[in-house]
């Protein structure tokens, strides 16, 4: 039970991370990394004012990101551990998603309402735009983006409507290209993410994958 326990309140997600950005929409975002995979920086995709919560949950085929930041409903006694190691984290603040299969936090959850505009987290260049599938249906579109410093991976992001400028082999730069906006998904699936905000947990998912898998349709 101990292990287990979480408060379930909504903290502020950007925790101890400052920056003088404001804005919402438009111009770009502060450049701030909010995960790793391997090597490689993901850059927060939304702008901070915007965002609601960060999470991470299980999912297939995808390679494994290292969180950024303090777990928020991390387990009572691993947060004594860390509190007594002294290597509880700082900066940004992030959940453990529960549900999903495959890769433990292959999946990354960045909440903004929708509308919010979202950037791209790496400097690379498109390689797909195709159609997110939600219940059989096309909802938004998905982007995969290859990383200028890592050719053998993908970036995908999902759950956004497209940037009608954005095409196969744009060129993009992380925090500063805009690749779409969040959708309104909550009226098709309960979001595990709303268990930690104050909306319906509306948000983008970013994944990466190894590239001979995520370029194919």
């Amino acid at each position: 039970m101990l292990s287990a326990w979480t408060s379930g309140r909504p903290v502020s997600p950007l925790g101890t991370i400052a920056t003088n950005e404001g804005a919402i929409n438009g111009g770009g975002t502060v450049p701030i990394v909010v995960a790793r995979a391997g090597a490689l920086p993901i850059k927060l995709p939304v702008a901070r004012a915007a965002v609601t919560a960060i999470g991470y949950h299980a999912v297939s085929g995808a390679i494994a990101l290292s969180p950024e930041g303090t777990q928020v409903n991390e387990g009572l006694l691993a947060r004594l551990f860390h509190s007594i190691s002294g290597s509880s984290g700082s900066g940004l603040n992030y959940y453990e998603l529960s549900g999903g299969t495959g890769t433990g936090n292959g999946a990354l959850d960045i909440g903004a309402a929708p509308g919010t505009d979202v950037y791209a987290p790496v400097d690379g260049k498109v390689v797909q735009v195709g159609p997110y599938v939600v219940n059989g249906r096309a909802r938004g579109v998905r982007v995969d983006i290859r990383p200028d410093t890592d050719a053998t991976v993908i970036v995908s992001m999902t759950r956004i409507a497209g940037d009608p400028t954005l095409k196969i082999g744009s060129t993009v730069q992380a925090s500063r290209t805009r690749v779409g906006s969040i959708i309104d998904l909550s009226k098709l699936e309960k979001q595990k993410l709303a268990q930690y905000t104050q909306d319906a947990g509306n948000h983008v998912t970013i994944e990466v994958h190894s590239a001979a898998i995520a370029i194919v349709p």
